[in-house]
């Protein structure tokens, strides 16, 4: 079942580069294809997976901003944190 939380997870763990952006695009055009939504949710989920899934697009791409959009619209804010390498 595809949930706000579900989304939110695979944004983080691409931001954390635990994911690379061809994985994160595949897992959300697989997921708006055979996804089950969470009923309420299904319209904005929609709307969210389908960006995602445009952002290996040269003309669309997945900036800083557009995550961070993106994880506002699931009701989600980000954080950056700066540490000594």
């Amino acid at each position: 079942m595809i949930s706000k939380q579900t989304i939110g997870s695979q944004l983080a763990a691409y931001l954390h580069h635990e994911i690379t952006l061809p994985d994160l695009v595949n897992w959300a055009e697989l997921a708006l294809m055979d996804g089950e939504f969470v009923e309420q949710e299904a319209q904005e989920l929609s709307i969210v997976l389908s960006r995602l899934g445009a952002a290996d697009v040269r003309a669309f791409g997945l900036t800083w901003e557009d995550c961070e959009e993106l994880l506002h619209q699931l009701g989600f804010s980000a954080r950056v944190e700066v540490a000594a390498a």
